[in-house]
């Protein structure tokens, strides 16, 4: 199984949760981004529609597969 981990960090002269290198929003208090992180890990783990969906790679290539909307992943919040 897949774990996401979303990370409080400090951004843009505030607060923001980053997942791999992608930032949030900017948050005026860690504790504000904490709670949003929260939520976001939450609502990934909800199950969804099995549907069939296209992702391009980094090098450009296209790639389809089928997604299996009760296959979520396990996550978490680091401050």
């Amino acid at each position: 199984m897949t774990r996401l981990i979303y990370k409080i960090v400090e951004h843009d002269g505030g607060w923001a949760y980053r997942l791999g290198e992608v930032f949030s929003e900017t948050f005026a208090t860690r504790e504000d981004a904490h709670d949003a992180a929260v939520q976001a890990a939450q609502e990934q783990r909800l199950k969804g529609e099995d549907e069939d969906i296209e992702w391009e790679d980094a090098a450009g290539q296209w790639h389809g597969e089928h997604s299996d909307g009760r296959d979520r992943p396990e996550t978490g919040v680091e401050d």
